[in-house]
């Protein structure tokens, strides 16, 4: 059964900065700069874990990975377009 995440981070280095986002991209939505929604397996949450725990450097970087509710809506507000199947979008 999948469920959604929101896997966010702030990584010190531009290097590993970029490898975090090259990895995540090819496996959730990037809704903002250093955040992306994910749908995942609890097998696919646990390969994502154990990445990107070999990129980033514990002492420096911060990486969170937020589980979301089910049945969640999602609140945009100003300039954002890209949401996750599913999301209403209140005016």
């Amino acid at each position: 059964m999948k469920s959604d995440y929101l896997v966010c981070y702030d990584i010190a280095d531009e290097r590993r900065l970029s490898r975090v986002y090259q990895f995540m991209k090819g496996r959730g939505l990037h809704l903002q700069y250093s955040v992306f929604y994910c749908r995942l397996t609890w097998n696919e949450l646990v390969r994502i874990e154990e990445s990107l725990c070999s990129i980033i450097d514990e002492k420096e970087d911060d990486v969170r990975i937020y589980p979301l509710p089910s049945g969640w809506k999602v609140v945009v507000l100003g300039c954002g377009d890209r949401l996750p199947e599913g999301a209403d979008i209140y005016i």
